[in-house]
């Protein structure tokens, strides 16, 4: 039987996520919610979904309505993946699962409370490249890991009104991009035992850019770069005593991973789609659901929070609004 979907937004990832659930044998767009109505019908009707609805709670009602993919400005994440858990429904829900470490914790116990199926829907767990380079990470392939470059930024306009400069919509640069660089790290590295980190506040008090120096027990680091004001590589690279491992940009979801051990010729791994992290995501959810398992042991809750704690530190040493 199709698993039906509920998309709750409207804007660029929820068409984006929605047309890869549209177009999965598997799956169906089964509803989408919206506090515009408007735009939900539209959507709607570009899915192939046959409801819509004007609010997220009566999304939620729908029984036709397996899980709800939520789309929403972070800072609004909270409140949609609390009714969608409270109708006993399983949620994916778009990165950062919340704009600060206090509220992800509060949506892990919900989630815990009602039984709930809950993860993020950070799709670069997902990619077959950067599950490569995790397994190379630990198995030892690479030899004792030493360190990792990562970097991710666009010139973002400035608006102090706009998603991404505005403290009530939970704005800047490493709540936007950073939280890939910082799960990346930990992915690969484990926790960091230090964190450091320096950058540049916008005039809203968000942060503009920011460097972020993560120390490892064993002593391997990680240099994480993340900006709303330049374009940066967008690019990873693992090193490690016997070799390194670099996915090209965009190493979020990349098609590109370039493999060096020693003096040997590099192995080169292709991926024709990037798209294949979005697909992964919605085809855990849907196993986790069918196998009645409360939480993803690809991306279980405690990484989430996990990787919100380094955020948030990280922004506290800052100064972020």
């Amino acid at each position: 039987m199709s698993f039906g979907w509920g998309v709750a937004a409207t804007g660029r990832i929820a068409r984006a996520v929605g047309m890869v659930v549209a177009e999965h044998p598997e799956m169906h767009v089964a509803a989408v919610g919206s506090r515009d109505a408007g735009r939900a019908a539209a959507l709607a009707a570009d899915l192939g979904a046959p409801r819509s609805y004007g609010s997220y709670e009566e999304l939620a009602r729908d029984d036709d309505v397996a899980a709800v993919y939520v789309a929403t400005p972070h800072a609004q994440h909270a409140d949609v993946v609390v009714a969608a858990l409270e109708a006993g429904k399983a949620v994916l829900c778009e990165k950062p699962l919340t704009h600060d470490l206090a509220e992800t914790e509060r949506l892990a116990r919900v989630a815990q409370e009602t039984g709930a199926f809950l993860m993020e829907g950070m799709w670069m767990r997902f990619n077959p490249l950067v599950r490569r380079v995790a397994d190379l990470a630990e198995s030892g392939d690479l030899g004792e890991l030493r360190s990792l470059h990562a970097s991710i930024g666009f010139p973002a306009p400035y608006d102090p009104g706009g998603r991404l400069w505005s403290p009530s919509l939970g704005g800047g640069a490493l709540l936007d991009v950073g939280v890939y660089t910082v799960d990346l790290a930990r992915l690969l590295l484990g926790d960091p035992a230090d964190v450091r980190a320096t950058g540049s506040l916008a005039a809203t008090g968000v942060d503009a850019e920011s460097s972020l120096v993560l120390t490892f027990a064993g002593g391997a680091h990680a240099v994480l770069d993340q900006s709303l004001l330049t374009r940066m590589p967008t690019t990873s690279l693992l090193v490690g005593s016997a070799g390194w491992a670099q996915l090209d940009a965009a190493f979020y979801a990349p098609t590109r991973l370039v493999v060096q051990r020693g003096d040997d010729e590099p192995e080169v791994h292709v991926l024709p789609d990037r798209r294949a992290g979005f697909e992964g995501e919605l085809e855990e959810v849907v196993r986790c659901v069918r196998e009645g398992r409360p939480e993803s042991d690809v991306l279980p809750l405690a990484e989430t929070v996990a990787t919100m704690r380094v955020l948030d530190e990280a922004r506290r040493q800052l100064g972020a609004a």
